[in-house]
């Protein structure tokens, strides 16, 4: 079952950015309210769209805007989320905990690295900006040129860049995505509710669910 080896043989963790390091949780309500106002669709609050927020997403904001969306439709939301995102950007924090929960991982010898689905070029000189990059032995975001795919073969290539046995690695992160890549490349998670899936759906995934980044390299130490 996931999350049994949590913590016993932990060397190494690889953190999500979005929701689970940086609290953009308002940022994120705010460009998905953009998307709502150019589809008349009533504004929502973080409760209603933790509640709707899913896999893939292209189902999720249909079931959002109770329309079918067209390929024209996608690119428009596309286009609007990502511009209000950024214009947020600048005004999102830390998480609770950050950075000092992450430099005592670092103080006990434990090793770290980031690996987020955000850009790449956007996200370095933003953990940069924020003072963390000195703790992180690698910084992955979306390269471009990589064309996208799934967190888990970003994942996957992440370890291997760093030569780490993923069986001696725990990613944390916010969202089922990060479960599911840690299963395929053969790491374990440990999941925090802090950003926009709802702690009962993250619990599906077997893997630990708690309520704080120091929660969870707590159990990331122990298990």
């Amino acid at each position: 079952m996931p999350g049994t080896q949590v913590g016993t043989r932990t060397r190494h963790v690889v953190w999500d950015w979005n929701g689970t390091l940086l609290d953009d949780n308002h940022a994120v309500v705010a460009a998905v309210n953009a998307v709502c106002a150019e589809f008349d669709r009533e504004q929502v609050d973080l409760q209603e769209w933790r509640s709707v927020f899913s896999r893939p997403l292209h189902q999720c904001y249909e079931r959002l805007l109770r329309r079918s969306l067209s390929d024209q439709d996608w690119a428009r939301i596309d286009l609007l989320y990502h511009r209000a995102y950024r214009d947020l950007l600048h005004t999102c924090g830390l998480a609770d905990g950050v950075p000092t929960a992450l430099r005592g991982w670092a103080d006990a010898g434990g090793s770290q690295s980031l690996l987020s689905m955000w850009f790449h070029d956007e996200l370095v000189p933003l953990v940069a900006e924020m003072g963390l990059h000195e703790l992180f032995d690698r910084v992955d975001g979306l390269r471009q040129e990589i064309g996208g795919g799934s967190k888990a073969e970003h994942l996957r290539h992440h370890l291997a860049q760093q030569e780490l046995d993923p069986r001696e690695v725990v990613l944390i992160g916010d969202v089922l995505d990060d479960a599911v890549a840690a299963q395929r490349a053969g790491a374990e998670c440990v999941l925090v509710s802090t950003g926009v899936m709802a702690a009962e759906s993250l619990r599906d995934s077997g893997f630990p669910v708690v309520g704080s980044v120091a929660e969870a390299l707590d159990v990331a130490r122990t298990g």
